[in-house]
C-alpha cells in the first residue's frame, strides 16, 4: 500500500520522516523521503510527500490487513487481546492513513503491573520502520494509560534488540531492572516453539 504511494523507481525503504504537526493522538503529518534502487536519496531528496495517519483502535476487521506483523499464529494472539479489550484489560492502538488499514499496532496491558500501563506487541509495517510511526503508536499509548489515572508505563525489550531499547530511551524510558521471559513463536508452517530470552524492564513516568 504505501510502498505502491512511493513508485517504481524507489527501492521501498523511506528512512527519514518528520512530523509537521500533531494533536493528541488524532493526527499527523509526516514528511517522508524515499531512497531510490541505488541509494541515491542519501545524497539528495529524491522525493518528499506529506502521509497523514490517525490513531484509533485496532478492531477485528483489520486483522486481514496486518499480516505484515506476523503469521497467522501472531494475529491469533492479537484476536486474544482483542477480547480483552472487549472486557476493559487492555487497550489495543493502530495508526492509520487515510486507507484506514493499519500501519503500526501495538496494545496496552492494564494487568501486568498495578498503577501502570506496560506497552507490548509494539509492531510497525516494514515498509514504513524508521519513519515515526512507531514513536506515534507509542505517545498515543502513554495518552491512554494517563487518561485511566495510571503514573507510569512500563515495557520490556530483549537485551538482544539494542535498536529498540535505543528508541525507549531516547523517548524517555529508564531501565530498572531485568528479568527472564518466554512467549510463544509460531512459523509459517505453524509450528509453535518457545522462545526464551533476558529482557530490560524499562519505566517512564507519565505526571
Amino acid at each position: 500500500m504505501v510502498s505502491s504511494a512511493v513508485g517504481a523507481g524507489f527501492s521501498r525503504r523511506l528512512y527519514v520522516a518528520r512530523a509537521v504537526r500533531a494533536a493528541a493522538d488524532r493526527t499527523v503529518h509526516l514528511g517522508l523521503t524515499g531512497a531510490d534502487a541505488r541509494g541515491r536519496g542519501r545524497f539528495g531528496v529524491v522525493a518528499t510527500f506529506r502521509l497523514e495517519v490517525t490513531v484509533r483502535d485496532l478492531r477485528r476487521d483489520d486483522l486481514p490487513g496486518c499480516g505484515w506483523a506476523g503469521g497467522p499464529g501472531h494475529l491469533g494472539f492479537v484476536t486474544v487481546a482483542l477480547r480483552r479489550a472487549e472486557l476493559g484489560e487492555v487497550e489495543y492502538l493502530a495508526v492509520c492513513p487515510p486507507t484506514d488499514l493499519p500501519l503500526a499496532i501495538g496494545g496496552v496491558d492494564y494487568t501486568r503491573r498495578p498503577g501502570a500501563g506496560t506497552l507490548w506487541q509494539l509492531a510497525v509495517h516494514p515498509a514504513v520502520r524508521s519513519c515515526g510511526l512507531g514513536t506515534l503508536l507509542i505517545g498515543a499509548a502513554e495518552r491512554r494509560i494517563a487518561e485511566r489515572g495510571h503514573d507510569r508505563a512500563e515495557l520490556s525489550v530483549a537485551e538482544d534488540n539494542p535498536r529498540a531499547r535505543a528508541l525507549y530511551e531516547r523517548l524517555g524510558y529508564l531501565a530498572y531492572g531485568r528479568e527472564p521471559e518466554e512467549w510463544n513463536v509460531v512459523t509459517p508452517d505453524g509450528t509453535v516453539t518457545r522462545h526464551r530470552a533476558t529482557c530490560v524492564l524499562m519505566r517512564k513516568p507519565l505526571h
